[in-house]
């Protein structure tokens, strides 16, 4: 019977090819190409990425055969294990009769208008003999320039499949060389940024926490053709996997200098079983590509994420007071009011109340109890939180708090309730992290428990418009008393997709409510959670020196109305740096301006400066948050400066920082080109955050053109360490 079944999938296959011809499938943006050729065999091949291609495309539907190929190596769309490619495959499947290899086969493709703006390119494929499904969907936004794909495994017979492994996304390149371009750290000091030339054989970067993935590796990287990363020309090709779970990218340089990149989920312990009927969606990699360098890659990536991947990426943000570092867990009700006075008197727009204001019978005065008792704390908050929200919108700001729903304290009341919930390996002893154990978001009561945790928080206040969501710590000793033992390998993504679960029911019901994206800092920053989230912490470290290189890798890929960057004391907290006022604000002025610290310990002229500084980013914001960024001078280059710059769509305004990151000797002096700007306007130049009269650049409210200061330049007098400045530049 099963030989009968097998030679009908035969004779249903043959017959799908039988009058094949050889074809182009095209996915085109405004300014890219993809190309993919389909062969009389039935296989897809992957032909062409890069810069859009208006000539005749029939070269691409003949079968070439290029002498660098050999009958096993050419690159084919979706390379699945069994096939003549011996390359790190992109689907692994064990199938029903124990057989480990499958065999892919074009159905059809079809393309699907969604707007003006986005298409979908859907290409269907099916094993030869087993009645299973791959369809690749290529999502397509033609003015940003950017394409996510993914693909769909759907079983249609009557046994269980398992699937080993399922990348997200495959392509090649053919070129001299290529330069691979990642991101690595750690808590306070996330995103820091590492080049290096790929080599024959396979480099992979992943990772296997679970969650909190971002704070050490990085789901987006860059690959630079021919040589090293330049920000304004060169080829660069560009992925960042919207995914928060664990991930692996692969780059496999073969023995005919061709580059495979592979990206998805990791499939470590993570073998995901395919019951009849059933099917499975990875996540999308968001993938663009410029001839122009990296540059013109951020730019994509922020155009898009403002209008697709980000909620209210249209409106602009407010300038947040975060009480953590001017109070931690040791506070009352008047340490609260006293710091919303002090926000409302300088200008602030949105006070936020952090940990420690929850927990009763096991008081959240510290981390190590209260987590997940969601009561305010009596004793700390007699009153409770409507009567500080109402305070601070009284006071003319909007009020917002800190949760992190997904964890627990063994010294709560939940743990003690529900150790059922408690993600653990067995009888094995649970091992702790920040104090604290994880609750199991594979189990649908857990995704249940976190969405009536944000409801219970949000019913405290009719005044609450904002909600900074925390996670503080990574999987370990893996287990699910939810899942079933022979199912345990699915706990890695059904705890994610539990957590996009639980956002998809509290977006729905709050479309309103601004929601900060925090895990340690910056340790859940990837498109995946940030579709679900208005902004994000990008680290816990506020030190503006640190600031400015983990803002440099983050902003690679995000967007600066998203990126929250608060102004600390002195010392820093972190480091124990001590920085000038000024420097502190000009560099957090560069993102989601916000504070962190108690405003009433800036005294004198300071305060006094600071609450210029917020009157004057309210002024430039709308070029932060929605202008183009031009990274000018990189903080990895020599000579101990760096600058950036962002300019409205209409180049009639721009913004210009720059800083000192060294001591220079007198002989040495700050000079920069500017970009992004029309070369035939003339613009006017302001100098901001002036202190005491002392000003950096020689020509503050002098007129230039846009051609002198893009080919000569502006020279700035800041050679100590943490001198810096700030430009407005005007079209007259």
């Amino acid at each position: 019977m099963r030989l009968f079944s097998i030679l009908i999938f035969l004779f249903a296959a043959t017959n799908l090819f039988a009058e094949q011809q050889e074809k182009a499938i095209q996915i085109h943006t405004d300014k890219l190409s993809m190309v993919f050729s389909v062969r009389e065999d039935g296989k897809v091949y992957f032909q062409y990425f890069g810069d859009k291609i208006s000539s005749d495309l029939a070269v691409f539907s003949e079968r070439q055969k290029n002498p660098y190929y050999g009958e096993s190596a050419e690159p084919e769309l979706l390379v699945a294990y069994g096939g003549r490619n011996a390359f790190e495959p992109a689907l692994r499947l064990v199938h029903s009769d124990g057989a480990l290899t499958t065999d892919l086969i074009y159905v059809s493709d079809v393309n699907v208008i969604v707007d003006d703006n986005v298409n979908e390119t859907i290409i269907r494929f099916k094993d030869k003999i087993y009645p299973v499904f791959v369809d690749i969907h290529f999502k397509v936004y033609q003015k940003e320039n950017i394409i996510c794909e993914h693909i769909v495994i759907q079983n249609e017979g009557e046994n269980e499949v398992v699937i080993e492994k399922m990348a997200s996304s495959s392509f090649t390149i053919h070129s001299s060389s290529y330069y691979l371009t990642h991101f690595s750290g750690a808590w306070a000091a996330e995103m820091q940024r590492y080049e290096e030339k790929l080599t024959p054989g396979i480099k992979n970067i992943e990772t296997k926490k679970g969650i909190r993935t971002t704070q050490s590796e990085s789901p987006s990287f860059l690959l630079s053709l021919n040589g090293t990363a330049n920000e304004n020309y060169g080829e660069v090709y560009a992925g960042s996997l919207a995914w928060s779970g664990n991930y692996q990218l692969s780059f496999e340089l073969d023995e005919c200098g061709v580059l495979h990149v592979l990206g998805g989920m990791n499939p470590f312990a993570s073998a995901w079983h395919l019951a009849k009927g059933e099917s499975i969606s990875t996540p999308e990699m968001v993938l663009t590509y410029s001839s122009e360098g990296i540059g013109q890659i951020s730019r994509n990536y922020h155009d898009w994420c403002r209008k697709y991947s980000l909620q209210h990426g249209d409106q602009i943000r407010p300038i947040v007071l975060n009480s953590w570092e001017g109070a931690y867990f040791s506070f009352n009700e008047e340490t609260i009011t006293g710091m919303i006075d002090n926000a409302s008197e300088m200008g602030i727009e949105m006070f936020v109340l952090d940990d420690g204001w929850f927990g009763n019978k096991y008081p959240r005065n510290s981390d190590k109890a209260g987590l997940g008792d969601w009561q305010p704390n009596v004793t700390k908050l007699p009153r409770g939180i409507n009567y500080l929200a109402k305070y601070a919108v009284d006071k003319g700001l909007k009020f917002g708090i800190w949760i992190e729903p997904e964890m627990v304290n063994p010294d709560s009341e939940l743990a003690k309730k529900h150790p059922e919930w408690i993600v653990k390996s067995g009888d094995r002893e649970i091992l702790k992290i920040r104090n604290q154990w994880m609750l199991d978001l594979s189990n649908p009561e857990v995704q249940d428990f976190v969405v009536e945790t944000f409801d219970n928080v949000m019913a405290l206040s009719p005044y609450i418009s904002y909600v900074k969501w925390d996670a503080n710590r990574h999987v370990t000793g893996v287990g699910s008393d939810y899942l079933s033992p022979d199912r345990q390998s699915h706990f890695w993504i059904a705890y994610i997709k539990g957590l996009y679960s639980a956002y998809d029911r509290i977006r729905a019901k709050y479309p309103e409510t601004t929601i900060q994206l925090c895990s340690s800092g910056g340790g859940r920053l990837d498109f995946g959670a940030l579709s679900y989230h208005d902004e994000f912490w990008p680290s816990d470290n506020t030190n503006p020196l640190n600031r400015i290189f983990i803002q440099y890798g983050t902003n690679l890929f995000f967007p600066a109305i998203a990126t929250a960057s608060h102004v600390s004391t002195s010392p820093n907290h972190q480091t124990g740096m001590v920085t000038p006022l000024k420097f502190r604000f000009d560099v957090a002025m560069s993102g989601r301006l916000g504070m962190e610290l108690q405003p009433k310990d800036i005294t004198g002229n300071d305060r006094v400066f600071a609450t210029k500084a917020i009157e004057t980013y309210k002024t430039i914001r709308p070029l932060v948050q929605f202008g183009d960024l031009y990274r000018l001078i990189s903080p990895y280059q020599e000579g101990g400066w760096t600058s950036l710059m962002y300019v409205n769509k209409q180049k009639s305004q721009a913004v210009f920082f720059a800083y000192s990151t060294e001591f220079h000797e007198r002989t040495k002096f700050f000079e920069c080109r500017l970009n992004g700007l029309d070369p035939s306007k003339r613009y006017k130049i302001t100098e901001l955050n002036v202190v005491g009269g002392r000003k950096y650049f020689w020509g503050d409210n002098k007129t230039f053109s846009g051609e002198e200061l893009m080919r000569k330049g502006v020279e700035l007098d800041i050679r100590s360490c943490y001198d810096s400045a700030v430009l407005l530049l005007t079209e007259i």
